[in-house]
């Protein structure tokens, strides 16, 4: 069981190194997405205290479908025939799904689109690339704030989209990816602070606040690694970290940004709302072109010395990890 679920992790990272997501019409978050959208409306409320409680159902009625669905398939695989055929069908079909909860070559493909916009000197287009990867207001900021935002999202999709998932992957096995996806993906449609969202968000934002504790810290900590062999400035990368990582809104967020900022030697502003670095706000391509290497050996360092150790643990401790 360790080995099967190590080789399930090791290959749906290969496999979204190789080929990315697939159409949104395919994807399980595009679907999960959906259901979210369509039981919100009915969470909404004049009463703050029912519109809260919405907001917990729409969590827990989401989850509920998600993990129902999980479970009735790995009971269709464990009837299959044989124990050999049970264990292959189990690891292609648990590579495919948790790659799904993946998302380094998406993130990749959305930065580069931005920056092919700038190369194009096409500001209008880098801001509407931008604005598919960032709650924040982008018609009209210029060229630098475009790219920091671009890197800002980079170093918090990190974890969103990489080390979140596989962290609960360890622990829970793909209910646990799952349902961090869930409640990620709820966050970041309905957890704004907003009238319309502000109560019946509510629950998402604060499950994905709890959820992201460790494993923005845990990142944050392997990016100060990934930037000492990359040959950045690891020690800024640490000193910013713990100086700045406190300065978002949300510090789940603020800690691999900083670290980033601090390894790029540079700084990292959202008008009217943080600065994170001591460099100047210079940004050029180059930048974006560094931080997608920093995320992509963040996450293959995160898989070596996180999720390997913590499957590794939990099943000898005799928790069996679900593949």
């Amino acid at each position: 069981m360790i080995l099967e679920s190590i080789v399930i992790v090791a290959f749906a990272l290969g496999l979204d190194f190789a080929f990315g997501d697939p159409k949104s019409r395919y994807h399980p978050t595009a679907w999960i997405g959906t259901l979210i959208a369509k039981i919100t409306p009915l969470a909404k409320n004049q009463n703050v205290y029912v519109e809260k409680l919405g907001g917990i159902f729409v969590v827990a009625i989401t989850v509920g479908v998600v993990v129902t669905l999980l479970l009735i398939l790995d009971t269709g695989i464990s009837l299959l025939t044989t124990d050999l055929v049970t264990i292959i069908i189990s690891v292609v079909v648990g590579v495919i799904l948790l790659k799904t909860t993946i998302a380094i070559r998406g993130m990749e493909r959305y930065a580069l689109s931005v920056v092919y916009s700038l190369e194009q000197d096409n500001l209008d287009s880098a801001r509407a690339n931008l604005s598919m990867i960032v709650k924040r207001n982008t018609k009209n900021l210029d060229k630098n704030h475009i790219i920091s935002g671009v890197l800002e999202s980079i170093s918090e999709n990190t974890v969103d989209g990489i080390t979140g998932p596989l962290f609960y992957y360890a622990i829970f096995g793909l209910p646990g990816a799952f349902v961090y996806r869930v409640i990620n993906t709820a966050d970041s449609m309905i957890g704004y602070k907003t009238d319309i969202f502000k109560n019946v968000g509510w629950f998402a934002a604060t499950c994905d606040t709890i959820l992201n504790y460790i494993p923005s810290r845990l990142t944050g900590l392997i990016m100060i690694i990934s930037a000492a062999i990359l040959q950045n400035n690891w020690k800024e990368s640490y000193k910013i970290m713990i100086r700045d990582g406190k300065k978002t809104e949300s510090h789940n967020a603020g800690y691999p940004m900083a670290a980033l900022a601090g390894a790029l030697e540079t700084k990292f502003e959202k008008l009217n709302h943080y600065k994170l670095g001591n460099g100047e706000i210079i940004l050029t391509k180059e930048h974006v072109y560094s931080a997608i290497t920093m995320m992509k050996l963040t996450s293959i360092i995160f898989f070596g010395i996180v999720t390997i150790p913590i499957i590794t643990v939990l099943s000898l401790a005799g928790w069996w990890i679900h593949a």
